[in-house]
């Protein structure tokens, strides 16, 4: 949002422009950010959230210019983008709205900023996959009018809702957003009756703006997929005949249950693929070792029965899978040291396990071991052969550390080097490169060679200061530039980098309180792996707990709270005061964390350290040191 403000406060310096900011309730502090930082912006803050609709109306009935724009917070647009789209519309009178070429973080072009009418035909292509297999045909490929240029304007029928620049006359004619839409589907409808007033789309391709989000960002979750979809029937109600509507209504009613299986199998395959051929290899080595050690060593091929076989041995290969969970063996990037590591204390426990055994059930401790020996290969292979079938589902972690220039002035550069420092960020710095023509020592060059700096010094990362080089210009670079290289912007003022390095990713961020370990997928699920453990602990040991605990109820309500995931045993130390410091939100810890004696700035700094250097080892020390709390 702050970025996003600070793009439209240069683009609007020209322009007699009034700016509203519509906040639907959220809980990241925006309303505050805009108050203070942005007092020329006329903010609405809703209690509750109305939709994306209903939202933005709220703005739009205040709205006095001659032209509306709707615009994502999620975007940062070029110092002239609004001038160029004035202009644009000034000179043709037909168009009530207008789109804008639009790319993602990563300067990729972003295809949903042309799109067509969502009609049967159109929808069926787009449903079964023909406009994928054919992005340039005129017949299957409309959904995102793949046809045309995109460096070139058109007419269209829709705009994204990312950037709707439309005339208010036309507004006037055809009515602001329909309110029955709460989210997906309020800018067709839009889009469409602006078309049923007389009035035209167009595609702007002379200015480009980036949007962070790309569109496949939530098309994983089964909820977009039903949501998407009633947002399309609910406009084909509204809008096409009754043989029409019913014809879509029932394409989209066969869609929503084809995407919806398709989404729950991809997730399902997604998590559990590499587990179950994990377990299938395993076994299927484990079987072989043991028909070994029957024939060749114990002579006897019916040594061991079948309760070994269908029972043990899964039971073995369920522990070293256990063990490779907790150690991050399924972690994406691949670390192999993880899956050593998995695997090793899994071997250490069946190991120490098999001495617990009664006789009946000690089969053989060689073969644990010799076991342990191919379940570790056998791990290390399914990913090598995996992450060159298809680099887009495994990929191993890449060491090498990223190679980051700064373009900006000396004075800038250097102060987000010392910002990238503060964060944590593993990188080498490749050097500055000045924004003019005017490179000296220390700069390696300027922004007219940065082809050849890319290549001499391999750089993959750029971070452009938003204060010496313009969005336009910034953009620009990244339309242009090679696939490989990321990018990350520094607006003007700010203590944060921001940028994006995948299509998927709504944004990335590099700032002191941003690199912490308690925000990362493995952190979390560690932190919950732990929460349940503690849990089962405590609840076998409840005989115990009526002798010793000051408080039973509490000491079982505690548990059970922590077992259903609404709370943690161990969270945030307390402040009075709000933190300063952007921390990953944590459930409300049972544990009180507080060291009493710290004052409200050493607490908040604490907090910073606990997120920062966050292990499973830290919470079992805190636990220890407050057990009499339970």
């Amino acid at each position: 949002m702050e970025q996003c403000l600070l793009s439209v406060h240069e683009a609007i310096k020209q322009i007699d422009a009034e700016v509203f900011v519509v906040d639907n309730n959220s809980r990241d502090e925006s309303v505050a950010m805009v108050n203070q930082k942005f007092p020329w912006v006329k903010c609405i803050a809703n209690n509750q959230n109305v939709g994306f609709s209903k939202a933005n109306n709220q703005a739009m009935r205040e709205a006095q210019g001659q032209y509306i724009l709707l615009l994502n917070p999620d975007t940062v647009v070029a110092e002239d983008s609004f001038e160029k789209c004035i202009t644009y519309m000034d000179m043709h009178a037909p168009v009530g709205g207008l789109g804008i070429k639009m790319v993602d973080g990563t300067g990729q072009f972003l295809p949903e900023s042309k799109r067509a009418l969502p009609t049967p035909w159109v929808s069926f292509c787009k449903i079964i996959g023909l406009s994928s297999l054919f992005p340039k045909s005129e017949t299957f490929a409309r959904y995102h009018l793949g046809f045309l240029d995109k460096q070139v304007n058109h007419e269209i029928d829709v705009l994204s809702g990312a950037y709707m620049f439309m005339r208010k006359e036309a507004l006037e004619k055809c009515g602001l957003l329909d309110e029955d839409f709460f989210m997906y589907g309020e800018d067709i409808d839009l889009s469409y009756r602006i078309v049923k007033a007389g009035y035209k789309n167009h595609y702007f391709a002379e200015s480009t703006i980036i949007h962070y989000k790309g569109e496949s960002t939530k098309k994983g979750s089964i909820n977009y997929v039903k949501t998407f979809y009633e947002a399309m029937m609910l406009f084909a109600k509204k809008h096409y005949s009754s043989g029409q509507a019913s014809l879509y209504t029932s394409i989209i009613n066969i869609a929503i249950v084809v995407k919806a299986i398709q989404s729950m199998s991809i997730q399902l395959l997604r998590n559990s693929w590499l587990p179950i051929f994990d377990f299938c290899f395993s076994f299927l080595g484990m079987y072989l070792i043991k028909e070994l050690w029957e024939n060749k060593i114990m002579q006897d091929d019916s040594y061991y029965n079948p309760l070994f076989t269908y029972v043990f041995i899964p039971l073995y290969i369920f522990v070293w899978m256990c063990c490779s969970l907790f150690a991050g063996a399924y972690d994406k990037p691949i670390r192999p040291i993880n899956i050593l590591k998995g695997l090793g204390v899994g071997t250490l426990i069946l190991t120490a396990l098999f001495g617990l055994l009664p006789n009946e059930f000690r089969y053989s401790r060689a073969i644990i071991l010799i076991s342990g020996v191919w379940v570790t290969l056998s791990f290390y292979l399914n990913r090598y052969l995996f992450s060159k079938i298809s680099t887009h589902s495994l990929v191993f972690e890449n060491n090498e550390e990223q190679k980051i220039s700064i373009v900006g002035s000396l004075e800038e550069s250097r102060r987000v080097l010392t910002l990238l420092n503060q964060a944590g960020i593993q990188f080498y710095f490749s050097g500055f490169i000045s924004p003019t023509s005017s490179a000296q020592t220390p700069y390696i060059g300027d922004l007219k060679e940065i082809d050849s700096l890319i290549q001499a010094f391999k750089i993959n990362e750029l971070i452009f200061c938003n204060q010496d080089i313009s969005n336009k210009e910034i953009i620009a670079q990244m339309e242009r530039l090679p696939e490989q290289v990321n990018y990350k912007i520094v607006p003007i003022h700010t203590e944060s980098i921001i940028g994006s390095n995948s299509k998927n990713t709504s944004g990335d961020l590099y700032a002191i309180d941003t690199n912490l370990k308690i925000g990362s997928f493995a952190q979390k699920r560690n932190k919950r792996l732990f929460d349940i453990a503690v849990s089962i602990i405590l609840l076998v040991s409840i005989p115990l707990a009526l002798v010793y605990s000051k408080n039973f109820i509490q000491y079982v309500a505690s548990i059970f709270s922590v077992l259903v995931g609404n709370k943690t045993w161990i969270s945030y130390a307390t402040s009075k005061e709000k933190s300063k410091y952007h921390l990953p939100v944590l459930k409300k810890g049972i544990l009180d964390n507080t060291i009493t004696y710290l004052k409200e700035e050493a607490i908040h700094l604490y907090n910073l350290q606990y997120a920062r250097e966050y292990s499973m080892a830290e919470d079992i020390k805190i636990l220890w040191k407050k057990r009499n709390l339970l």
